[in-house]
């Protein structure tokens, strides 16, 4: 599935989650399965919890969470190591 087909899984509804990203419109949002993600539960796992979610909607996270910070600038953290 190509990208643009991916993102459009993401949506954004002002009257859940107070207007966060969410999976196809339903009551889980896009920082939760990323979240999950980081926690170390595997696709699998999360594909188990949520019988309605498809593999595609955590890729499409994970697309929407990089061009998220494409977009930031970091600003590396310099450790004085003479002390």
């Amino acid at each position: 599935m190509n990208e643009a087909k991916l993102l459009e899984r993401i949506s954004v509804d002002p009257k859940i989650f107070g207007g966060k990203p969410i999976i196809r419109g339903r009551r889980l949002a896009v920082e939760h399965v990323l979240g999950m993600l980081a926690a170390g539960d595997s696709a699998g796992t999360i594909l188990e919890n949520y019988p309605w979610l498809e593999a595609d909607d955590i890729q499409a996270c994970l697309l929407y969470a990089r061009r998220l910070v494409a977009h930031e600038r970091l600003e590396p953290m310099f450790v004085d190591s003479e002390k």
